[in-house]
């Protein structure tokens, strides 16, 4: 199972700017206060992300919870059992929504009334409405990310408009994280390259 993790987990940093356009797009109007996701901790950047998706009582599938993660991992909860999803369930998942929106018969494209008319999403679907998707189908996302009803059913993917502005606010506290940790980084580079500057013009006047 590990393996499986560590495999997932190598495809954060592909994704790493979808994520942050899926925060960008999302993030317009969003209010609320931020609350602190399961294991996240202010001083670490997480990478990747952890989603729960549960099987509903009709067939579909929702989020049902969704974090920041040192690794990405997709769960799956079915009849009250969890599992981790392996790589090649990912990928076979992500292959037959992918030929699906190029036929345009996807549901990720549709209507939320037609999604809802139909029993509402799939699992593949669902997997692709998350903050994972990024990581894990970064060449799909490229062709869903400007796609009004896409970012309108990602939305109503969550089990609950709370459920979904939990996992908004701990992206963004981890966004934030990550910026002002690079500007740390650039500024301390840029007074060590002075220091360095310093002492060299020192040593050519003496």
């Amino acid at each position: 199972m590990n393996r499986h993790i560590n495999k997932i987990s190598n495809y954060a940093m592909v994704g790493g700017l979808s994520v942050v356009a899926l925060l960008g797009v999302q993030g317009c109007g969003d209010a609320g206060t931020v609350q602190q996701a399961p294991q996240q901790e202010e001083s670490v950047v997480k990478e990747g992300a952890s989603v729960t998706i549960e099987k509903q009582a009709n067939g579909s599938y929702k989020i049902v919870d969704e974090f920041p993660s040192s690794t990405t991992r997709v769960i799956v909860r079915e009849d009250g059992v969890e599992r981790i999803l392996s790589q090649e369930e990912i990928d076979k998942l992500i292959k037959e929504e992918e030929a699906k929106v190029e036929a345009g018969t996807s549901q990720l494209t549709q209507s939320p009334d037609q999604v809802s008319e139909s029993g509402g999403m799939g699992l593949a679907g669902t997997l692709m409405a998350s903050m994972a998707a990024g990581m894990l189908g970064s060449y799909l996302m490229s062709k869903l990310m400007n796609n009004q009803n896409y970012q309108q059913n990602r939305r109503s993917s969550y089990k609950s408009p709370s459920t979904y502005q939990r996992s908004q606010n701990s992206f963004k506290k981890n966004a934030a994280a990550a910026k002002k940790s690079s500007s740390s980084s650039k500024k301390s580079g840029f007074f060590g390259n002075n220091k360095k500057a310093s002492s060299k013009s020192s040593s050519f006047g003496g």
